[in-house]
């Protein structure tokens, strides 16, 4: 008696965890860089998810500086503030300034969710991203400030650490990239400068 030859069987690829997700983009998630050394095993997710000492000591000393600075009207956000733009759709922000003027319910501020007000202007150090998946890892830098500057957001800054440059995006603006050692104007009469703040460090 002859035995039909058993089918292979197909091996499912596991779903990949929800808190490896950095962002997402329209319903498209974008995965925290090294996500696939936490599913092999090879990292845990709190060494992919933490940022480096340059880029925390950045952002301090920005929010420093800019807390002594700012008019006692806007508030400074961070610790990866989550912006919902629709139900799929939402971005992480280094920094988030808020002018409290222009916020009528105050209680967005205290809540436990996503905010889904655009702040008045947003500082990024670099990316918790995996840009390898991309076709361009410009790209993700480029369509992230267009979505924040299609928000509401007036000013968009990026600080690079690998290249010690920075990148400013205005609405309806040219976008200017300089060095670390060119002042960096967040609105009108407020600026930092990357290279003096880290000489004072």
């Amino acid at each position: 008696m002859s035995t039909a030859a058993a089918k292979p069987r197909i091996k499912k690829e596991k779903p990949i965890p929800e808190y490896l997700i950095y962002e997402m983009v329209d319903g498209e998630p974008i995965y925290y860089r090294g996500y696939k050394d936490v599913l092999n095993k090879k990292k845990t997710p709190e060494q992919i998810m933490g940022s480096s000492a340059l880029q925390s000591l950045l952002i301090t000393l920005v929010i420093d500086h800019l807390s002594n600075i700012l008019p006692k009207d806007y508030v400074i956000l961070s610790n990866e503030l989550g912006l919902q733009f629709t139900h799929k759709s939402w971005r992480n922000l280094d920094i988030a300034i808020y002018d409290k003027r222009t916020i009528s319910d105050k209680s967005i501020f205290f809540s436990n969710k996503h905010i889904e007000i655009a702040p008045q202007v947003v500082i990024e150090v670099d990316t918790k991203a995996e840009l390898t998946e991309l076709p361009n890892s410009l790209s993700y830098f480029y369509k992230k400030t267009d979505q924040l500057l299609a928000a509401g957001v007036q000013r968009v800054i990026w600080i690079f650490t690998a290249s010690k440059k920075h990148l400013v995006a205005a609405k309806d603006q040219k976008w200017e990239t300089d060095n670390w050692s060119a002042d960096v104007a967040v609105m009108d009469g407020v600026y930092f400068n990357i290279e003096q703040l880290l000489e004072a460090f």
